[in-house]
C-alpha cells in the first residue's frame, strides 16, 4: 500500500472518529437541554394552569382565637401542632379530629392550642436525600400568617386543608394562595404585600427550629406542655391519631394536676 493511500486511510478514520465524538457531544447536549426544559416546565407549569374553583371551608367556632392560636392562654394544658398544609395525615386530623378537640378540651378553658409549620424542614429534607425541591408548603404557611395579620389565620388554615388534593405540588401555588386570599375578602394589597415581602420567612424558620428540638420529624405531631407541682413536664404526640388518643392523654395530664 502506497504512502498516499495509506495516509487517506488514516484521514478517513479519524474523520468517522470525530464525526461520531460530535454525534456523541449532541446527544448528550439534546439530554440535558431536554432535562433543564422538564425541570423548567415543573416549576413554571403550577403557576401557568387554571386556578380553576376554590372549594370553600365550612365555618368553625374558634373560641378566643388570637393569630394562631385559640382557647385561654393560661389553660392548664398547652398543645402546640406542627403540621405541614401539603400533608394529607394533616389535612385528615383537621378534618376528623381537630373539632373535636376545640370542642371538649379548647371551649371548656382545659386546652391552650396553636398550630405552626413545619413545611420547611420536611422540605429541605426531601432536597438533601434527592427528591424535588418544593416551596409551596413554606409560602403557604406564609400566606397564612399574613392572613393572621388581617385577623383570619383560622380561616386562611381552613381554605388552604380543603384545597389540598394531595398531588404534591400546585395547590400552592403563589397565584392560588392570591385566590384563596380573594375568597376570605381580605385586604389585597396588604396580603400581597406582606406575602412578596417575605414579612414571615423567619418564623417560619422558627417554627421548624422549634419543631424540631421537640423531636419532630414528621407531621402531624404535637407537642404537650403542662405543669405538676411546679414541675413543667412534655409529651410528644407523633401521629394523625384518632380523638380517642387526645382525650386520653389530656384526660392523663389533668389527673396529674388535680383537675377533673
Amino acid at each position: 500500500m502506497s504512502s498516499e493511500k495509506a495516509m487517506s486511510k488514516r484521514q478517513a478514520m479519524r474523520a468517522k472518529r470525530e464525526r461520531r465524538a460530535r454525534v456523541q457531544q449532541l446527544s448528550v447536549l439534546g439530554v440535558v437541554v431536554v432535562g433543564a426544559l422538564l425541570v423548567a416546565f415543573a416549576l413554571i407549569y403550577p403557576n401557568l394552569r387554571p386556578i380553576g374553583k376554590v372549594a370553600a371551608a365550612s365555618s368553625r367556632d374558634r373560641p378566643m382565637a388570637n393569630d394562631n392560636a385559640m382557647g385561654d392562654p393560661n389553660a392548664p394544658i398547652k398543645i402546640e401542632e406542627f403540621s405541614d398544609f401539603q400533608c394529607p395525615y394533616c389535612q385528615n386530623f383537621y378534618l376528623e379530629t381537630e373539632n373535636q378537640i376545640v370542642e371538649n378540651y379548647v371551649k371548656t378553658g382545659k386546652v391552650y392550642f396553636t398550630y405552626r409549620s413545619m413545611g420547611n424542614f420536611l422540605s429541605d429534607n426531601i432536597a438533601r436525600s434527592g427528591g424535588p425541591s418544593n416551596s409551596e408548603s413554606i409560602d403557604a404557611i406564609s400566606a397564612a400568617y399574613c392572613a393572621g395579620d388581617q385577623g383570619k389565620f383560622w380561616e386562611y388554615h381552613d381554605i388552604l386543608f380543603a384545597n389540598q388534593t394531595g398531588e404534591g405540588t400546585g395547590d400552592f401555588a403563589a397565584r392560588k394562595l392570591t385566590a384563596y386570599a380573594q375568597e376570605l375578602n381580605l385586604d389585597m394589597n396588604a396580603f400581597q404585600s406582606c406575602f412578596d415581602s417575605g414579612k414571615y420567612k423567619e418564623r417560619a424558620q422558627q417554627d421548624e427550629a422549634d419543631g424540631q428540638a421537640a423531636g419532630v420529624t414528621g407531621t402531624p405531631a404535637f407537642y404537650l406542655t403542662y405543669t405538676v407541682n411546679g414541675e413543667t413536664k412534655h409529651k410528644l404526640i407523633a401521629g394523625a391519631y384518632p380523638f380517642s388518643e387526645f382525650q386520653t392523654q389530656f384526660d392523663a395530664a389533668l389527673a396529674e394536676m388535680g383537675i377533673q
